[in-house]
């Protein structure tokens, strides 16, 4: 029986320091519509979401056309890079790509962010067992959770991502069988 996990990196936001409120610019409520349109065809079973606005508002559009309510489920939150604002987000992010265990003062390294998303990415296959379900999440964690399955995925393809993006994980139990985007 195979389970498919459609992992949405949420669409462009506004940015402001509410990192738990920021919402969808416009730009990124065009893009959230496109995400539901796209997924209307795949036969969705229920809506997982992380606690951010902007996920939220990623995905609320295809819950509404299943008549689902959103699961918020904390574990798809971004990571935290650090407690204090960098001063350079491009050195600071390279630096807990290229070392697993490190984090900055505060902050969570890859593999903490990592097995946080695993283990509810896990808990999501125990629980929907051959159904399709949408989690609304973020760039950084979601690579992290493909990267655990893949290795192949990494920081550069992190880099490339766009906002919003749709990767379809298709799993029989808990073994991947594939990654596909469906964003674009």
């Amino acid at each position: 029986m195979v389970t498919n996990l459609y992992f949405v990196r949420h669409a462009h936001s506004v940015f402001t320091l509410d990192e738990l409120g920021r919402p969808l610019s416009e730009r990124g409520f065009c893009d959230a519509s496109h995400v539901t349109q796209l997924l209307k065809t795949a036969d969705i079973h229920h809506v997982i979401s992380s606690p951010y606005k902007r996920a939220i508002q990623t995905v609320e559009g295809i819950a509404n056309c299943i008549d689902n309510e959103i699961e918020i489920v904390d574990a798809f939150k971004e990571r935290f890079l650090s407690e204090k604002p960098v001063n350079d987000f491009d050195d600071a992010i390279q630096k807990v790509w290229k070392d697993i265990d490190f984090h900055w003062e505060g902050g969570e390294s890859n593999r903490i962010a990592q097995n946080r998303g695993v283990k509810a990415t896990l808990n999501v296959l125990e629980k929907y067992k051959g159904k399709n379900i949408v989690i609304g999440t973020h760039g950084n964690l979601m690579v992290l959770i493909l990267n655990y399955f893949d290795s192949s995925y990494g920081f550069n393809f992190w880099k490339e991502l766009s906002m919003p993006d749709i990767y379809r994980l298709s799993f029989f139990g808990k073994e991947l069988k594939g990654i596909k985007q469906i964003w674009k």
